[in-house]
């Protein structure tokens, strides 16, 4: 069973929409109440991603914009893009960055799309400083489908997802231009295998639901061209083994610490 921490609580509630409150409450959301919602596996990869003043960043799965306004947040001055196949999801991410404040340009695109519907959203190649992204990860042969067709989508993966959206990162991104990715903890050899093409200079931090128990989650950082071997770096622990929360964990997700790969 996962367990995790439970430190982002519904403000407000509607027949359809909850407002969410992350970052301790600086960061306000509206997402819908049912369906595929934001939580911590966007913090974690927002406090995984590194991100410079000017830089143009991309987040692609974005739903209501959960990683990419945190970034955003956190960061001033990028130019965040924020890439969703959804358009009543991207709708409630343009209202979300309105929201707070937080300038960013909303594309409805499906990013397993070639070269030409990129193109066409006036989204070219090699034009971004940092992509993080949030794939469906589900494996369909284990995992029971949602009768919600919008949260099927979001969290289940087909044979081809993992490395077409690896791909549409590789065409965006800028040389040396880097990406974020979260993904469940055992598909590990997968996500290695489709950054082989393109990326370097991976670095891999698990995410552990409880101490003593297997990673759930791996945050991946790779460098597009980069060329420094695999570094495996110690693990986050969200709760200890009575289920109580880690202070590492209500930093980062509070906001108050970035997670190493941020950093590098």
């Amino acid at each position: 069973m996962q367990v995790w921490p439970t430190n982002f609580v519904p403000m407000t509630d509607s027949a359809e929409l909850t407002e969410d409150g992350f970052l301790g409450g600086r960061l306000r959301l509206r997402q819908p109440k049912s369906g595929h919602r934001a939580g911590h596996d966007a913090m974690l990869l927002a406090a995984a991603t590194s991100a410079r003043p000017g830089d143009r960043v991309v987040e692609f799965g974005a739903g209501v914009g959960a990683a990419g306004l945190a970034v955003a947040s956190r960061v001033a001055a990028i130019a965040l893009v924020l890439v969703e196949i959804d358009p009543d999801l991207a709708d409630l991410a343009r209202g979300n960055a309105a929201r707070n404040n937080l300038p960013a340009e909303v594309c409805v695109l499906d990013i397993a799309s070639g070269a030409d519907a990129f193109a066409a959203v006036r989204f070219f190649p090699d034009n971004a400083d940092a992509v993080l992204m949030n794939p469906p990860f589900n494996d369909a042969s284990r995992h029971r489908s949602s009768p919600d067709a919008a949260r099927q989508i979001a969290h289940v993966a087909t044979a081809t997802t993992l490395e077409a959206w690896v791909h549409a990162a590789r065409r965006v991104l800028k040389s040396a231009g880097v990406l974020t990715m979260i993904w469940r903890a055992d598909g590990l050899a997968d996500v290695l295998a489709a950054l082989e093409r393109g990326f370097g200079s991976v670095v891999v931090l698990p995410v552990h639901g409880k101490a003593g128990e297997p990673a759930i989650r791996i945050l991946v950082r790779a460098v597009k061209g980069g060329r420094a071997p695999l570094a495996i770096y110690p693990g986050l622990m969200l709760n200890d083994a009575w289920g109580v929360q880690s202070p590492a964990a209500q930093a980062v997700l509070s906001g108050q610490q970035l997670l190493p790969l941020a950093t590098l």
